[in-house]
């Protein structure tokens, strides 16, 4: 049974919504309470079958997921979902037996806890793997070359730690560059992947464009080491990372 304990609401936690597959109503309903007044946002499922409708139907933060369930085990459930969403799983069951959390950790669960439990150490595991989430996140949105930056999702782009001023379209213009490094694009493919773009008025010239970005990044714009031109072909990004 799971033993009760003083609840907080967590900043780093509010609204992070959580699913809990669970055949134990009571169980369910009590960590439904408890991390709801830490700040959760907490929905039950009672078999595997219901869990996997929620998943299709809404985007959950984490999951907690039984093993023993009346409709699957839940190894076989973490196997399945694994191929398809990277939804930080939590396993929850009765079974301590060291082989059965290698087994789960080994399927893609991130965490394992076995029951009973303290609810204060759900909680800590939860804002965790939640944690670890974020940071994965935010690392992902940040391409690094060298001592070049491109921060994707804040639109930045630094060179030794200092921020480098260009418009949006440019930063669009590098970033379409960047994510195709070592391959030669064209001025018309450049121009078919920069569609939806706002053009600034008077300049839409990708060749100036593209001046621009080297005197915001390069060393010596005149001979430019990480956007190079081939003439009558269009521009590479280089995929040296030293540079």
């Amino acid at each position: 049974m799971m033993t009760s304990g003083a609840r907080r609401p967590d900043t780093e936690t509010m609204a992070a919504r959580i699913l809990m597959i669970d055949d134990d109503a009571r169980l369910a309903g009590m960590v439904q309470d408890y991390l709801g007044g830490a700040g959760f946002r907490v929905t039950v499922a009672g078999t595997a079958g219901d869990g996997e409708m929620m998943l299709k139907r809404e985007a959950f933060d984490a999951l907690i997921l039984d093993l023993m369930l009346p409709d699957a085990d839940g190894l076989d459930f973490c196997r399945r979902l694994r191929q398809s969403s990277d939804v930080p799983i939590l396993m929850l069951t009765a079974r301590g037996e060291p082989m059965d959390r290698v087994v789960g950790l080994e399927l893609g669960a991130d965490d394992y806890l076995a029951k009973p439990f303290e609810p204060r150490e759900l909680q800590a595991r939860l804002r965790a793997i939640l944690r670890r989430k974020g940071a994965g996140a935010a690392a992902a949105d940040v391409m690094r070359f060298g001592r070049l930056e491109i921060d994707r999702g804040a639109r930045i782009v630094r060179l030794d730690g200092e921020e480098r001023p260009i418009t949006s379209y440019q930063f669009a213009l590098l970033l379409a560059l960047a994510e195709r490094a070592g391959r030669v694009l064209s001025r018309d493919a450049l121009m078919d992947l920069l569609k939806g773009e706002k053009l600034e008025a008077f300049d839409r010239s990708v060749d100036v464009h593209i001046s621009r970005i080297r005197a915001a990044i390069e060393d010596d714009p005149k001979k430019p080491r990480r956007i190079l031109t081939l003439r009558g072909t269009g521009y590479v990004f280089a995929k040296d990372q030293d540079r």
